[in-house]
């Protein structure tokens, strides 16, 4: 019972941290606004870390590293705190590395699916609300992508329906890819 108590603390606490600097990178990267509740949020949340780590790790081309880096680190962290409480001994550090940026890929994943689905529902029910100018610009990128062979049906846009229905599939193969990679090396 301790053990599952102190798992559900570990992820809920470093789960949404990950996804809130994992938001702010998607959010600078797609250049979303920031002047509104959801980016003052993150900001608030998230400065304490990547402040100081601005000062170490450069930006890349306009992408800011430092909160990638920062969000990699807090999961990375959770997995090791993960092993530690369950007791059931320590992977390999590269191993370790390997499902960190796994995990990371999949919530950004998870986070893409929040965001479309998000932005769809805003879009019906409120599409004039300061923050849906936000998870427009989050969710455009990618459903432009089938905006270009997919034309909307009526007034209906399906680009988020094939948005989503990628990010599960992608999702499905980060779910297998241990189990394939592990096929491949014997």
């Amino acid at each position: 019972m301790l053990v599952d108590i102190g798992q559900l603390l570990v992820r809920a606490i470093f789960g949404i941290l990950v996804f809130v600097l994992l938001l702010r990178f998607w959010m600078q990267a797609l250049r979303a606004p920031f002047r509104n509740p959801v980016g003052q949020f993150v900001m608030a949340l998230t400065d304490w870390a990547v402040v100081p780590a601005r000062r170490v790790i450069p930006a890349f081309r306009g992408y800011d590293l430092a909160t990638l880096v920062v969000a990699l680190i807090a999961k990375g962290l959770m997995l090791t705190l993960l092993y530690a409480i369950v007791g059931r001994g320590w992977p390999w550090i590269g191993g370790l590395f390997l499902q960190t940026v796994i995990e990371l890929v999949r919530d950004s994943l998870q986070l893409l699916i929040f965001v479309v689905l998000v932005n769809v529902v805003m879009s019906w029910v409120a599409p004039y609300n300061p923050l849906a100018a936000v998870f427009e610009s989050l969710a455009r990128p990618f459903c432009n992508v089938f905006r270009r062979f997919i034309p909307p049906i009526g007034t209906i846009d399906l680009s988020p329906l094939f948005v989503i229905l990628v990010a599960q599939v992608l999702l499905i193969v980060l779910d297998n890819l241990p189990r394939l990679i592990a096929g491949a090396l014997a």
